[in-house]
């Protein structure tokens, strides 16, 4: 009973983030429960099948809030779609031995690149209301929804920061869209699985409390997008990926590394980790600062000046 409570606080926590960011519920979830010992394909299937769940929820919250842009769900769902039946059937034909390492290898580069990428550069803005092509989305929902099968997360940390690098729509937009269009990826992944692994590897009760924390916190998220400091946000979910990630690759067998190694990269990527989150954090006060500065500078919206006289 208590595994299914921490389990079901996973996934609040995990779709808190990603509801927020447009990534991190998959990756977040998975780590987890590869760390708990789970199979590699049973851990991707059960997350995908609570993902049908929890993208339902995120998808029908933001668009209430007005956070989707329809266009990208098609040119980006679809592709994304036959990309994840594609590894699911492909990570379904692994051994279990074989498949958990490649996947925390995966796993670990997408935390690499999610805390990197916010860290560094935070969210883009320029290109704003220029069009998103099919031939930039559809190759890139093919690739997102295969590395999200067979790493058991991939469409949000692959497709949010591609889309938000190309600055055409606004950020929230985004992450809405994203979370939308991952509904479909979710439900082929899952068909994929069935497919290759059956259901008698599946814990359902596993995949029921995990939808269940992702349901309740999918509207809550929503609303947060438009408040939370998304940078800051990025830089604690990378760390998290990042330290999880190598301290399985460490214990497992294709490393196996001594007990004094294992503490010195973990006290590393903890210094590492905290020291990203606090640049993140002085890097949103410092644009926020900018920005309060420019307004000022500016003055008055014309609109502002109108209702004073």
């Amino acid at each position: 009973m208590r595994s299914l409570i921490l389990l079901g606080l996973v996934g609040f926590a995990a779709q808190l983030v990603d509801g927020s960011l447009g990534m991190a519920y998959g990756v977040t979830s998975t780590t987890l429960l590869l760390a708990a010992g789970t199979g590699a394909a049973a851990t991707s299937a059960t997350v995908h099948l609570a993902e049908i769940g929890t993208t339902l929820a995120s998808g029908l919250s933001h668009w209430r809030f007005g956070n989707i842009d329809w266009k990208v769900v098609g040119k980006i769902g679809v592709p994304g779609a036959l990309g994840a039946f594609a590894g699911a059937t492909f990570l379904s034909s692994l051994s279990t031995e074989f498949a958990a390492p490649i996947m925390s290898i995966i796993l670990l580069s997408l935390g690499l690149y999610v805390l990197i990428r916010f860290t560094a550069y935070g969210l883009p803005r320029g290109n704003l209301g220029k069009p998103l092509r099919k031939r930039f989305l559809a190759p890139l929902g093919l690739v997102a929804g295969f590395v999200d099968a067979t790493g058991g997360g991939g469409w949000g940390p692959v497709g949010t920061p591609a889309i938000l690098a190309s600055g055409r729509i606004p950020p929230r937009k985004v992450i809405g869209s994203i979370d939308a269009s991952e509904f479909l990826v979710a439900i082929a992944a899952s068909a994929g699985f069935l497919v290759g692994l059956g259901s008698e590897n599946i814990d359902f009760a596993w995949v029921g409390v995990l939808l269940l924390g992702g349901v309740i916190a999918a509207p809550i998220a929503a609303w947060l997008v438009r408040h939370i400091p998304p940078r800051i946000l990025g830089s604690a979910v990378g760390g998290v990926i990042v330290l999880t990630n190598v301290r399985t690759l460490l214990r497992g067998e294709w490393v196996d590394a001594p007990g004094g190694v294992q503490t010195v990269a973990y006290v590393t990527i903890a210094a590492l980790w905290a020291a990203a989150v606090a640049y993140s954090a002085r890097e949103h006060r410092r644009e926020k600062a900018i920005e309060a500065a420019d307004a000022e500078l500016l003055g008055p919206a014309p609109e502002e000046e109108t209702a004073r006289a």
